[in-house]
């Protein structure tokens, strides 16, 4: 019984390691969202210089972020991975593809005798930007929405959809989630902007197009909540781990664990101060990125904490009901999962290195002058 218990811990508390992680990565996807802008805000080619090199700073936390989140969920939900990665592998492959594009293209798109010129390595970091976070908002997607596996007596995963993943786009919820993180965070690297450079015309037309983007951004969200909050989920007896279909399933998870619902509320007004302070106020106001970002990571923590607790199958089977996966029956031992607890203590001093990192680089805010600057590194 002890064991059970602990176990049962352990598992609810690693699920709330990668619920944090997740969150941390979609807040971070800002970077991502500002490639996407490079031509829009970006006029001249100094100023695409200037735009390139603020989000040069903080590509790594993004990517390193990627990595230890897929690292988490792999170490504490192998089923997990090995059904995701093994049936809807084209989905992840163009995702790690579109991620691995954006590292090149920072490394090579000011080195000298550079014949691909900066143009190429710019439409390849708009790639990333755009796959990135669509295709990342789609795989979240799914957690609620499901795909088509089927698990054997050895855990072996048989895919049922032809594109191997990518068929879970055609899915308008999954889509409509996918587009709520691209407009978010083209709208989380406007506020960045804003805050980074000092630089009169790109601050102006940030003000502009972040009106441009916070309304389909709203609309898509907006759809995706509610459609969320009355479509019927996918629960888990306690008991006997069957599952079944329940009306108004992640509404019930957030009115039986009521205090996701005082973050979920906390999020979305933080990211609403943070875009409207930043539209309606008459002198630059260089602080939306903090309240948005803040109130994005909290209203990703608990879409992620719905999908898994309170008796919810996070990755369900639509070929197979009770092949659905849990974070009980898709988890580590409970040796493994108490051995990575240890680990896990460090996670405080990484955030405290992020914070001293990005205070440090951001110190001082890019100028003209410094990427004119020859002696200075560019991107």
């Amino acid at each position: 019984m002890i064991n059970e218990i602990s176990l049962l811990f352990f598992q609810q508390y690693w699920w709330l390691i990668v619920s944090v992680l997740g969150a941390a990565l979609v807040f971070l996807l800002f970077v991502q969202g500002g490639q996407t802008l490079i031509y829009q805000i970006g006029k001249t080619e100094t100023e695409r210089n200037i735009i390139v090199n603020t989000l040069g700073r903080k590509w790594e936390f993004t990517f390193t972020t990627l990595v230890t989140f897929g690292g988490a969920f792999f170490a504490s939900f192998p089923l997990f991975y090995s059904s995701s990665f093994g049936g809807a592998y084209w989905l992840w492959i163009t995702i790690l593809l579109a991620f691995t594009i954006q590292a090149v293209s920072y490394e090579f798109r000011s080195k000298p005798n550079n014949v691909l010129g900066k143009k190429t390595f710019e439409i390849m970091l708009f790639i990333n930007g755009l796959f990135g976070t669509v295709l990342l908002g789609v795989v979240v997607g799914t957690l609620f929405n499901g795909v088509p596996f089927e698990l054997d007596s050895l855990n072996r995963v048989s895919w049922h959809g032809l594109a191997r993943g990518l068929e879970a786009i055609l899915n308008l919820h999954n889509l409509s989630l996918g587009l709520t993180v691209f407009f978010l965070a083209r709208i989380l690297a406007i506020l960045y902007f804003i805050n980074s450079i000092e630089q009169i015309d790109i601050l102006k037309r940030s003000k502009k197009h972040l009106i441009y983007n916070t309304i389909p951004f709203i609309v898509f969200f907006l759809s995706f909540v509610i459609y969320l909050l009355i479509k019927d989920g996918f629960a888990v007896d306690p008991t006997s781990g069957i599952v079944s279909m329940q009306s108004f399933k992640y509404l019930n998870n957030l009115l039986q664990m009521p205090v996701l619902i005082i973050i979920f509320v906390l999020g979305v007004v933080g990211v609403l101060y943070g875009i409207l302070n930043s539209i309606f106020s008459k002198k630059i106001y260089d602080k939306g990125i903090w309240f948005a970002g803040i109130g994005t990571f909290l209203v990703v923590l608990t879409l992620f904490l719905i999908a898994g607790y309170n008796n919810t199958a996070f990755y369900p089977s639509l070929h197979n009901i009770n092949d659905s996966l849990t974070i009980q029956n898709a988890s580590s031992s409970l040796y493994t999962l108490k051995t990575m607890s240890i680990v896990s203590l460090l996670v405080p001093f990484v955030i405290a290195y992020i914070v001293f990192a990005w205070r440090l680089i951001n110190k001082k805010k890019i100028t003209e002058d410094e990427i004119n600057d020859k002696n200075e590194h560019t991107y």
